[in-house]
């Protein structure tokens, strides 16, 4: 019996998954967590023989703790479970980022049921799983080698690593604020996001940028 840990802030997506669980006999949900916050009560809350071998993680999760911090916490606790993504996120960002927080699988939501109960099989015996489409996309930005940044672009990036707002960048770097969204535009662009969070996630994965 594999035991499946659902962690998703919407309930429907929960409910959904817990009823295809269900109507496996070698698989068994053991609970539902809306956050990452949440997941991490519960695993530490269930005794021995209840604890998951997998846990289904969603990325996104409203205000609560993300995916990517969860999956950390969870990999740093006493033989933790595996864990497999399950996101409609797709961006080289959130993939690499979801990765090196020790995910043992990551799988887009519009998969087929039985690639995703197939996965869940993977996980729990340690197998590394990763949809098609995220393993191309991985393949590529290893073919393509790093991103480069222009020195000027690199800048604004680790000013934004450091927690500073366009205003606030465009008054260190005396230029305007339509500058500065100009070159965010094109950081964007060659990191292959589309957010702030994950332009300073893919900077720090790849060595463009350094931690504040």
């Amino acid at each position: 019996m594999i035991r499946v840990l659902l962690v998703d802030d919407h309930p429907v997506v929960r409910r959904g998954l817990r009823a295809m669980v269900d109507e496996l006999p070698e698989l068994s949900a053991v609970g539902e967590a809306g956050d990452g916050a949440e997941a991490l009560r519960l695993l530490e809350a269930l005794p021995g023989p209840e604890r998951p071998d997998v846990v289904l993680m969603d990325l996104q999760m409203g205000a609560g703790m993300h995916g990517v911090e969860a999956t950390r916490r969870i990999n740093a606790l006493p033989d933790p479970p595996a864990v497999l993504i399950l996101t409609t996120y797709s961006t080289d960002a959130d993939i690499l980022a979801a990765v090196e927080a020790g995910a043992t699988g990551y799988l887009l939501k519009d998969a087929p049921p039985q690639e995703l109960v197939a996965a869940v099989r993977a996980a729990s015996r340690g197998e590394t799983v990763l949809a098609p489409p995220v393993a191309a996309r991985l393949l590529g930005r290893v073919r393509a080698g790093r991103p480069t940044l222009s020195p000027r672009e690199a800048e604004i990036l680790q000013l934004l690593a450091e927690g500073l707002a366009n205003r606030q960048i465009s008054k260190r770097l005396f230029i305007s604020e339509a500058t500065v969204k100009t070159h965010l535009v094109h950081i964007y662009e060659k990191l292959g996001v589309d957010s702030r969070t994950a332009a300073i996630a893919a900077g720090l994965s790849s060595g463009l940028i350094r931690a504040s």
